[in-house]
């Protein structure tokens, strides 16, 4: 739970307000232009009302050069960044031929399969040419070749689980899998921080959805004791299924989640637990087989395994493990399988010689390597974070850490200053966060070396005292010792 400074959340709502208020009186003039310079619309109503899009027009737009920025190479730990201008106060932007190298900080490029790679590129430029760049086809209909059995086969035994199927698309995994999953009569307690797609699968199921406080078990198990005793709505009958739906790594927090206790409780109330490892699979684990390997939960414990390939594995994509008869009734059922275009076949060989490497089947120790320099990237770098004074959230081994900006102007302050310095960051903020807790997200990567996490941290802090979000008194250096110290004897 994150606890907003007294001071900070005054200024916040201030700010805010301010935006709201000079949006308000700004659409109030535009009602006059627009009464005068109006066009028949020939009985159709405006597809875009005002109200619908004040948010975009008067807040967004503000500050949209900070986001959508276009690159021109690799996502790797460093990348080309192509320079923007606008003539309309940033309603649109105009491409330049210039690029701008700079420290990669935003993409998921966990542990660095992003860019070429000795062993997976060249497997994938073989694939490229023998199956070409889209297979043009569901996986029902000639969208299924050799390389996507072996996929599922290599996520199988990759995640531990008796079957898997794989999907074109890590969002709509979620937003597609889980209306297959559960309907009316149904329960799905949710994680009050679970992505979109997540959130939006949950909706189009019709199964009642309740929500319990972000990483509380304590909360989720009094929300399945009030729930299964009160029943359906109105009939109070039983409920027909339910599916408790957690992430490995919060996307948005870098927290992990508290899956042991989940597990206990799902057992205990005879729940299906639902894991999102969109973030945690590759990325965390001994061998970089997620959260389960971390935190020492079984995978049989676990009944529906989620997780992309965007992530830890450079390439695109989503996949469903759990037992033989779960994913032979989604590959029967689910529309993301039955109707929409397969993962193209060289993104599928990316993903299997990533896990080659991961596993070290390349005949190397690249991937033990890879999965030992994250966590140290991760933890220096969130400790050192911390040490400055910033509002770090998250946990160790996390790859994601979010460092709370709050106030709106503060957000275009940090991204445009950092850039300038050659270091791109990701921003978030409302309607993807909270109101009041807008943050830069930074991305740790296995490709990122001590020099460039050096480099990245003594930019943030000249930035973070620029833009004053430290909010926290930073620790005292301590003084090293010389090596002409005087011995005593």
């Amino acid at each position: 739970m994150i606890t907003i400074p007294y001071l900070t959340a005054v200024s916040t709502y201030f700010s805010y307000g301010l935006l709201f208020a000079f949006g308000q009186l700004r659409d109030f003039f535009r009602r006059f232009i627009d009464w005068w310079l109006t066009t028949n619309l020939h009985g159709y109503a405006p597809i875009c009302l005002g109200h619908e899009d004040f948010y975009i027009r008067r807040l967004y737009h503000r500050i949209q050069d900070c986001f959508e920025r276009p690159i021109s190479s690799a996502p790797d730990a460093w990348f080309d960044v192509v320079e923007r201008y606008s003539n309309d106060n940033n309603k649109t932007f105009k491409r330049t031929t210039k690029t701008s190298r700079c420290l990669n900080l935003g993409s998921y490029n966990y542990l660095g399969f992003g860019s070429f790679d000795e062993y997976c590129t060249p497997r994938v430029i073989e694939s490229l040419k023998k199956f070409s760049a889209s297979t043009c086809s569901s996986r029902v209909d000639a969208g299924t070749t050799s390389v996507h059995a072996e996929l599922e086969e290599c996520v199988t035994r990759f995640v531990g689980k008796p079957a898997a199927v794989v999907f074109g698309m890590g969002y709509a995994t979620n937003s597609a899998i889980i209306p297959v999953l559960i309907g009316k009569g149904g329960l799905i307690i949710s994680d009050s921080l679970n992505h979109s797609s997540i959130v939006n699968g949950a909706r189009g199921s019709g199964a009642t959805i309740r929500v319990f406080q972000h990483n509380t078990p304590s909360h989720l198990e009094r929300v399945l004791r009030e729930q299964i005793a009160e029943g359906q709505p109105r009939t109070h009958r039983p409920w027909k299924k339910i599916i408790v739906v957690v992430e490995g790594i919060y996307s948005m927090e870098g927290e992990i989640c508290h899956l042991p206790e989940v597990v206990a409780i799902c057992k205990k109330y005879k729940a299906y637990v639902y894991l999102d490892e969109a973030h945690s699979i590759g990325a965390i684990g001994k061998t970089g087989k997620g959260i389960c390997e971390l935190l020492g939960v079984d995978t049989a414990d676990v009944d529906v395994m989620m997780g992309t390939f965007t992530k830890s594995f450079g390439s695109c994509g989503g996949y469903i493990a759990g037992s033989k008869e779960l994913v032979q009734y989604l590959k029967h059922q689910c529309p993301a399988h039955l109707y929409a275009t397969s993962i193209p076949t060289p993104s599928a060989q990316q993903i299997i010689s990533a896990i080659k490497v991961i596993l070290g089947e390349d005949g190397s120790n690249r991937g033990a390597q890879k999965l030992a320099r994250i966590r140290e990237n991760s933890n220096f770098f969130r400790a050192e974070l911390q040490k400055m004074g910033f509002e770090v959230l998250g946990d160790n081994d996390s790859p994601v850490m979010p460092i709370m900006l709050y106030n709106p102007a503060k957000i275009p302050a940090f991204s445009r200053e950092c850039l300038r310095q050659k270091v791109a960051v990701v921003v978030v903020g409302f309607p993807a966060t909270p109101l009041l807790l807008a943050r830069a997200r930074i991305c740790i990567s296995a490709s990122h070396s001590r020099e460039d996490l050096i480099r990245a941290l003594k930019v943030i802090s000249k930035v973070g005292d620029l833009s004053g979000i430290k909010y926290f008194p930073a620790e005292p250096k301590k003084i090293e010792q010389t090596k002409n110290d005087i011995k005593l004897d």
